[in-house]
């Protein structure tokens, strides 16, 4: 939704004549204001349907909302302060913003820049947005969702593939299921419960280890008391890559043991 409301909005400014780096923030400025109200929404009808399955009371439900959106905006907006401060060594070189760099890789926000910097300075190769359109619809009559074939194209291979095991774990489970005339798998069963959990544990994780990564001293003492380099020097560098390759494989067996439990 983010990126079509980019792309129209950049498509509507080109049309009545507004060009260049003037107005590329405030195509971006639109995009955002769609994307939040389009969180929103999803998030308030999700809330509301659960609320009447339990009982709560849409009044109070609505209170609760309005807390939730003020709070979260201020957590975010205070980690993003903190995560866009560039290193010492950044600051020297005449680097502003540290989100985009080398340490906290922002390929989002790279793709709707180059969206609307190309659109607004007709410079877009559109041969590739135009390719991708035709390949959406081709996927779409092969009866293939489009949107999740495009995301599996657009993140990289070290996000798709654990969720490519995680997806072939549920066909399994519920393969497992029919074969045995068992019910399948709730939507809140023991495996989606795990499995959300893993999803939240990961992001907050991600979050707190970039905040420890801001601060040089902070960032340069984790690096000392890591056990990488041991374990890379005992193992190889090969061995090492297995290590993980072991450990993930222990938490998708254990996502399958939860899953298949009763």
């Amino acid at each position: 939704m983010t990126i079509a409301t980019l792309m129209g909005t950049c498509l509507i400014f080109t049309a009545v004549g507004w060009s260049g780096k003037l107005y590329e923030p405030l195509a971006l400025v639109v995009g955002g204001m769609i994307c939040i109200a389009a969180a929103n929404a999803g998030g308030t009808s999700q809330d509301l349907k659960t609320g009447y399955i339990v009982g709560a009371t849409p009044y109070y439900q609505q209170l609760s909302l309005f807390i939730g959106a003020i709070v979260s905006s201020i957590a975010i907006g205070v980690v993003v302060t903190v995560l866009d401060t560039p290193t010492q060594l950044e600051a020297s070189q005449g680097v502003l913003h540290a989100i985009g760099g080398d340490r906290f890789s922002a390929p989002q926000a790279t793709l709707m820049a180059t969206l609307a910097r190309g659109i607004l300075s007709f410079n877009l190769d559109w041969q590739f947005v135009m390719a991708g359109v035709f390949i959406a619809v081709m996927i779409e009559l092969c009866g293939i969702k489009a949107l999740a074939f495009a995301i599996g194209l657009y993140l990289p291979l070290s996000t798709t593939l654990p969720i490519f095991i995680g997806g072939a774990i549920k066909g399994y489970v519920d393969w497992r299921s029919e074969r045995k005339n068992e019910p399948k798998e709730e939507e809140l069963g023991r495996g989606s419960l795990f499995a959300t959990g893993l999803i939240a544990g990961g992001a907050l994780a991600g979050v707190v280890v970039a905040l420890l990564s801001v601060n040089d001293n902070v960032f340069e003492s984790l690096k000392k008391i890591t056990a990488e380099h041991r374990l890379s020097d005992w193992l190889g560098a090969t061995g090492y890559s297995l290590l993980g390759v072991v450990f993930f494989t222990a938490m998708a067996t254990m996502l399958y043991r939860m899953a298949i439990k009763k």
